[in-house]
């Protein structure tokens, strides 16, 4: 691919038909360009039949699609299957742009009966550092731009059978929030995806002002990372705590509507006598009090080097039923890939490379 032509993928409408604009061609041209993108997916500008030859030639002069196909995959006994993604980074660390052909992403694709969700990455790594994350480990190497984490649904083999995405894949949302919202909003809008913010919901640790914007420009559901209501536990746990405490995170979600269409939920890791106690219960139930939400119960995935024990599943369910009887909703997540490290908190590119050209081999 020749790198000094820009990607079309990840402009809106409007941007498109600037772009047909500056190149002599008529704005209607801009629309073709975004239904070939968005709605028939093609991947490369030949195939945008109905936009003459002549225009179709000059366009590729300048431009390329940006469809990049998965260069590997896992496939896990539970039917969840693990992609490897290249992507290009608006914006890379030192260490990454040293070494180009290291930036990846993974992303994984769920099956579950008629319902098919996408975990979608957004960074290479991740700045948030929580203790019991493998990508923290890796550290952050570069922000995904809007067309690598579009990317990753366009180029999905299975992406005509998505139902859902959750942005639970590597890094955090809101700390690479423009590229997340111009991809939700070519996701939600009529002239793009034309799905339902129903249909996505993007998670966050919590990062001040991010977050806040996030809930004023986007209708997609929210999925906020707790594992634990304390603030010293959770800053041993999460180091973001320190910049915007969970009780800041939860009053700013008090001030939005969460009682119709849009969705709060709050993901908690559960460790064995750490967080999954009567006492932090209680804390829960405290804290949540009056706030229509629900919560998800998500077992540990050990990771290599943090010696944190995973609840089992007679305390898991305790917790869940006591959270249920004071009125929110729990649930105890299923774990999904484990056997292939894609289950939560198990992504990491940090020793990827190109391997096969997704044979899922490698169980």
């Amino acid at each position: 691919m020749n790198e000094e032509r820009k990607v079309l993928m990840g402009m809106t409408t409007a941007e498109l038909k600037e772009v047909a604009r500056q190149l002599g061609m008529p704005a209607f041209t801009g629309g073709q360009i975004a239904q070939w993108l968005y709605q028939k997916h093609v991947t490369s500008i030949d195939g945008m039949t109905n936009i003459s030859k002549q225009n179709r030639e000059l366009l590729a002069e300048h431009y390329t699609v940006g469809a990049m196909p998965p260069i590997d995959c896992q496939r896990s006994s539970d039917g969840t299957v693990k992609y490897l993604f290249p992507v290009r980074c608006s914006v890379c660390c030192a260490s990454s742009a040293a070494h180009p052909d290291n930036r990846f992403v993974e992303t994984v694709f769920i099956p579950d009966g008629e319902r098919a969700t996408l975990c979608v990455s957004c960074q290479v790594g991740c700045k948030m550092n929580c203790l019991f994350c493998q990508t923290g480990k890796q550290g952050w190497q570069g922000d995904l731009t809007a067309a690598d984490i579009l990317n990753q649904i366009y180029s999905l083999p299975e992406r005509d059978r998505l139902t859902n995405i959750v942005f639970m894949g590597q890094g955090e949302p809101m700390d690479n929030l423009d590229a997340v919202l111009r991809a939700t909003e070519i996701l939600t809008v009529a002239n793009g995806y034309a799905w339902s913010p129903k249909r996505i919901t993007v998670s966050s640790v919590g990062v001040k002002n991010k977050l806040k914007r996030f809930l004023d420009e986007s209708q997609c559901h929210v999925a906020i990372s707790m594992h634990s209501p304390l603030s010293d536990q959770r800053l041993q746990l999460m180091p973001a705590e320190k910049a915007m405490p969970i009780e800041e995170t939860v009053r700013l979600l008090r001030q939005y509507d969460f009682t119709h269409q849009r969705r709060c939920s709050f993901e908690y890791i559960c460790f064995a006598g750490l967080n999954d106690t009567p006492a932090h219960a209680r804390s829960i139930v405290k804290l949540l009090s009056g706030l229509e939400c629900r919560v998800n119960l998500i077992r540990f995935h050990q990771i290599h080097g943090v010696d944190l024990p995973g609840s089992d599943e007679r305390r898991m369910e305790q917790l869940r039923d006591t959270l249920t009887r004071h009125g929110i909703t729990t649930t105890i997540r299923a774990s999904r890939g484990q056997d292939i490290l894609a289950a939560c908190g198990l992504l990491s590119t940090a020793a990827s490379s190109p391997l096969s050209s997704c044979q899922g081999k490698r169980p």
